[in-house]
């Protein structure tokens, strides 16, 4: 016959075993990361694709960066900036003129990088012959789609660099992709609405001196010192004297509604850290080969802190015992 002491000890040892059970199967349900469709995530610097299209035209050399720095300059800049806020993430650079071309495939080595950005240059000003702002697009479709295709899960950022300047003489074309192509970044503009001078590129370092032996008048058309090198002139009928590139925003903007990014002007001193906050590189949704997906809302937490709550007077009484077990040998050797 069971006794009373087994009897009433039956049912607590009972229930201390469903709640180990219990534990157990909260923490294998935590194991397995449940979620909820609509949250977000932000995706690891590591598990980017980033390709930087950037304007070497003529244009781009307009002296109103800064204390009267080229834009490029800020191109430059801004590039390496851009890299350091994304470490791990592999880079590729593209530049346009008259035509596109790949400067730098998708790598992580960011000292390839600068050394790309450092020798960024505009094309010769002899072949500059008008150019669209868009001349990259068909290039960089072919370059994320195969990107897309490699590692459908990497989402592809696209920072495009410019000042907007169409001087081909024709509309640009849209600068718009297949759905999912373009994940996030920015179209950052340079120049100012006053407009800049340009020097000529003649393909070789500069002398101070122009290409037929002769030295350059020591002013500018404002009476101002020159330091050398011969400005880009305006050939338009009825006009003379230095040419000038001034920043076309409209079409920036243009260009950012297309590909689904925000515009954002830069000027030198301007912090990078509001740009990459505009341009929320780490706010995309992560896409597979069927299209983008949006990131599940995690519950994981929520079964482990049920196992933590059903662990935790298992744990008490734990912690109990073993402080009991000297007083209890104390208590014997009295006897």
């Amino acid at each position: 016959m069971r006794s009373p002491v087994a009897a009433a000890a039956g049912p607590p040892r009972q229930q201390g075993w469903l709640r180990r059970g219990a534990v157990v199967l909260l923490v294998m349900a935590a194991a397995l990361r449940p979620g909820l469709p609509g949250g977000s995530v932000q995706a690891a610097a590591a598990d980017l694709n980033v390709f930087f299209v950037v304007d070497t035209t003529t244009s781009m050399v307009a002296e109103d960066y800064g204390n009267g720095s080229p834009r490029l300059e800020g191109v430059r800049k801004d590039i390496m900036a851009i890299a350091g806020q994304l470490p791990g993430a592999r880079f590729s650079v593209i530049t346009f003129d008259t035509t596109a071309h790949v400067r730098m495939p998708l790598s992580t080595d960011t000292l390839a990088l600068e050394t790309i950005t450092d020798v960024l240059e505009p094309q010769v000003t002899a072949y500059a012959k008008g150019s669209s702002i868009t001349a990259a697009r068909q290039v960089l479709a072919e370059k994320l789609a195969a990107a897309r295709d490699g590692h459908p899960g990497r989402p592809r950022l696209v920072y495009y660099l410019g000042d907007g300047e169409q001087t081909s003489g024709r509309e640009p074309g849209a600068m718009t992709f297949d759905g999912g192509l373009v994940a996030g970044g920015a179209v950052l503009g340079y120049g100012t609405a006053a407009g800049g001078r340009m020097k000529e590129n003649s393909g070789q370092e500069s002398t101070g001196q122009e290409n037929n032996g002769q030295e350059n008048k020591g002013q500018d058309n404002s009476g101002q010192e020159d330091d050398g090198g011969t400005y880009v002139q305006d050939n338009r009928a009825g006009t003379s004297g230095d040419a000038l590139s001034v920043i076309d925003e409209g079409r920036l903007r243009t260009i950012a509604g297309q590909l689904g990014v925000p515009y954002v002007h830069r000027a030198a001193g301007d912090p990078v850290g509001d740009m990459m906050q505009q341009a929320r590189p780490g706010r995309v949704e992560r896409a597979d080969g069927d299209g983008p997906t949006a990131a599940a809302a995690e519950l994981y937490w929520i079964f482990a802190a049920g196992a933590f709550l059903l662990a935790l007077p298992e744990a008490v009484g734990i912690v109990r015992q073993l402080r009991g077990l000297p007083r209890m040998r104390r208590s014997g050797g009295d006897r």
